[in-house]
């Protein structure tokens, strides 16, 4: 007997749109990506995942978790050029009810479902975190997200951010000289403009700069690749990059108060697992002066679970249903 399906569930981000139905279980099902910029919007990717996966068996209700800030039912992707409604979605597909949600407000929500083979810990083993404390979940990708979850009795809400967007803050001298050049290259320098595929190689870029060199490799691809095969200023580069976004990630468990566990997601930090294990990541993120025995107490964690924020949409998508 073909599963019924009660809603559809997507993660669209600046490359890559990701769909899957859910059934009256629960349980998600049919995972297929595709590639954003191939489309001219949002409803034609979604109008061929749906023809070609469900077909008549259409689902009456969709969660859809995007790369961007929702205002009022509507998004303007921060790094694709779609811009779309809940109410175009509505009239598109004929749906009872379609929500627009940030995608790292959904992997907020994802975070308290994912198992232990789910995440792989970044630092000491100091437990899952304090179950009714907030949760903050962050990645660098195309972008930079930023999401947190606060939770009670009474449930989890997701705060979606736009804190990648918020002043990058240098460490020391490096940092320092990495800064003034990307101020002089593009004005106000944001956490994003180095925690980012295209942040990657800027910031090899910068080092190679200072060190009097001509950048030898092409883009953040070949940073990532001859980084982890032992390049030395590519490796350099992954250093750095590891510890800017330890140090980040503290931050924003300041921020929040997240004592309930911070969350890496992303497409970059996963193929860097080993080196965020063993390099600079941890210590910047306890490096916080007075209140370094305060994060110390807070879990790091990489997510390695494929769709985490298909998982949060699929959540969110139960909690419409019971209103």
């Amino acid at each position: 007997m073909k599963p019924q399906y009660v809603g559809l569930v997507g993660d669209v981000g600046g490359t890559h749109a990701r769909f899957a139905l859910v059934d009256a279980e629960g349980r998600i099902r049919n995972p297929r990506t595709f590639q954003a910029g191939q489309y001219a919007s949002l409803a034609d990717v979604m109008a061929e995942y749906i023809e070609t996966t469900a077909g008549k068996r259409r689902p009456p209700r969709a969660v859809i978790a995007v790369a961007g800030p929702v205002v009022g039912g509507e998004i303007e992707f921060t790094n694709l050029d779609w811009r779309v409604s809940e109410g175009d979605l509505l009239a598109h597909f004929e749906f009872e009810a379609v929500e627009l949600i940030n995608d790292f407000a959904a992997q907020a929500l994802a975070c308290p479902l994912l198992e232990d083979g789910d995440l792989r810990r970044i630092g000491p083993d100091v437990g899952r975190g304090a179950y009714d404390c907030p949760v903050v979940v962050l990645g660098a990708g195309t972008g930079f997200g930023v999401a947190a979850l606060v939770r009670s009795e009474r449930g989890d809400t997701p705060l979606a951010t736009e804190g990648g967007h918020a002043a990058f803050a240098p460490n020391d001298e490096i940092e320092l000289e990495v800064w003034r050049r990307l101020h002089a290259k593009y004005g106000r320098v944001s956490v994003e403009r180095l925690l980012s595929g295209v942040g990657l190689y800027d910031l090899y870029c910068a080092l190679a700069a200072i060190e009097g060199r001509e950048p030898a490799l092409p883009d953040q691809q070949a940073v990532m690749t001859q980084g982890l095969a032992g390049d030395p200023l590519a490796e350099a580069t992954l250093d750095r990059f590891s510890g800017i976004l330890g140090a980040t990630a503290g931050d924003l468990a300041l921020t929040y108060g997240a004592r309930g566990g911070v969350y890496v997601s992303g497409g970059i930090a996963p193929r860097m697992a080993d080196r965020l294990s063993v390099g600079p990541f941890r210590a910047r993120f306890e490096d916080k002066g007075r209140l370094s025995d305060y994060v110390r107490a807070i879990p790091t964690c990489l997510v390695t679970h494929p769709y985490p924020a298909i998982v949060g949409a699929a959540r969110e998508l139960e909690q419409m249903e019971r209103l």
